[in-house]
């Protein structure tokens, strides 16, 4: 990757400066609203709920919601990951130029524990977004790419990386494995190594969500009536955001840093310690090592280095996790991956973020924008995550 010495700074103005460069060659995905997710979403939780836990007891919040769902699952590969992959890629022509580019070619890993997906389905693995986001990149570009992926990796996903002449060499199902085959890659072939999270230039591409989501919320809301719209830097309250490796959060919260009225949070699973993110926070320390087997498989990844310190992390179960994604597909007919309903389902049941929209909004609510990250699964895979309920 580019040098961190000689990359952009992570600001609004470098956001702006990496949409200019990628819009090109991304999809400006949609901005999608609904009245009937609104209600649900501001109905009050059931006191039955908060049985054995902190809330037990008291009076359920009464927050109010405006709800903008960002649709990242209609996304070129299907998923926000294609952003940073391309503003990597164009970033790294920009200051080797593309000759040299092309003649050692890009390597990444695909990150997915096919070995550990006994929780939710072996077909299916959003982790390996990133290796399809930098092979598409490649391809558009000409460039060689190397991807290493796991030799128990379904058919679908080799062919899928296969489909942008990306060459793929396989490897042994853990990180260390595919760690180690990459280094030989980049001995063999002085590929340029392009991590999935954790590197400004992916940050900053990352960060372009909050930025066309901004834009079309003040599109949305520019002809209304509504006394109700906020007022101030920024027609969001607030946006949330799943958090795996914490790319996306860190880039949307870079985004919104100089708007103070809005507040950026990250939504986390919370099974089998998969809220590294919060835990992390809580400890005054990075959590370096996850393993969970959530059926949010993208968001099993540690929170990066550069992306840790990020606070406002909330964390959801894994039944919430898929009440949550069946509204979405039943009511806003999306279909997405089980991370992309994370941050749904801390709207819907976490009620320490609810008590804080209820505080901070009032009787005029809270416009929030909520990123779908993706929609890489399939039919099979969601039928039987349903069956198992």
């Amino acid at each position: 990757m580019a040098d961190h010495n000689t990359c952009p700074v992570l600001t609004p103005d470098s956001v702006r400066a990496a949409y200019s460069l990628i819009s090109p060659y991304i999809h400006r995905t949609p901005v999608l609203r609904s009245k009937t997710l609104d209600r649900i979403a501001s109905t009050p939780q059931e006191e039955s709920a908060f049985k054995g836990t902190a809330f037990e007891g008291q009076k359920p919040a009464t927050p109010i919601f405006r709800l903008y769902f960002k649709c990242e699952n209609f996304q070129k590969i299907g998923a926000f990951k294609a952003r940073g992959a391309f503003h990597a890629l164009l970033r790294l022509c920009s200051e080797l130029g593309i000759d040299e580019v092309r003649k050692r070619g890009v390597t990444t890993h695909s990150s997915g524990k096919q070995d550990n997906l006994l929780a939710w389905d072996k077909s299916n693995n959003s982790e390996g977004n990133h290796a399809q986001a930098l092979a598409l990149a490649a391809f558009t570009l000409n460039i060689p790419a190397h991807i290493v992926m796991p030799s128990i990796s379904t058919k679908s996903k080799i062919a899928g990386t296969r489909a942008y002449n990306a060459r793929v060499i396989f490897s042994g199902s853990t990180e260390p494995e595919r760690v180690a085959i990459v280094g030989e890659v980049i001995k063999e072939t002085g590929a340029i190594l392009v991590p999935p999270y954790d590197h400004p230039d992916i940050i900053l591409g990352q960060g372009t969500v909050g930025l066309e989501l901004q834009t079309q919320v003040e599109d949305l809301l520019k002809d209304s009536d509504t006394e109700n719209n906020p007022k101030g830097d920024s027609v969001l309250n607030a946006v949330i955001t799943p958090l795996g490796g914490g790319g996306l959060l860190a880039g949307t919260a870079t985004y919104f840093s100089t708007k103070p009225s809005t507040n950026v949070f990250g939504a986390e699973p919370s099974f089998e310690g998969g809220d590294d993110g919060r835990r992390g926070l809580a400890y005054g320390s990075r959590i370096p090592t996850v393993s969970t087997l959530t059926i949010a498989d993208g968001l099993r990844t540690p929170v990066g280095e550069i992306n840790w310190t990020l606070g406002g992390i909330f964390a959801v179960t894994e039944q919430q996790i898929k009440d949550a994604m069946k509204l979405l597909l039943e009511r806003l007919k999306v279909f997405i991956e089980p991370s992309a309903a994370v941050p749904f389902a801390v709207i819907l049941f976490d009620e320490d973020f609810r008590r804080i929209v209820m505080k901070e909004g009032g009787k005029g609510g809270w416009d929030v924008g909520v990123v779908l990250s993706g929609g890489n699964t399939t039919v099979e895979a969601v039928c039987r995550l349903y069956k198992e309920s």
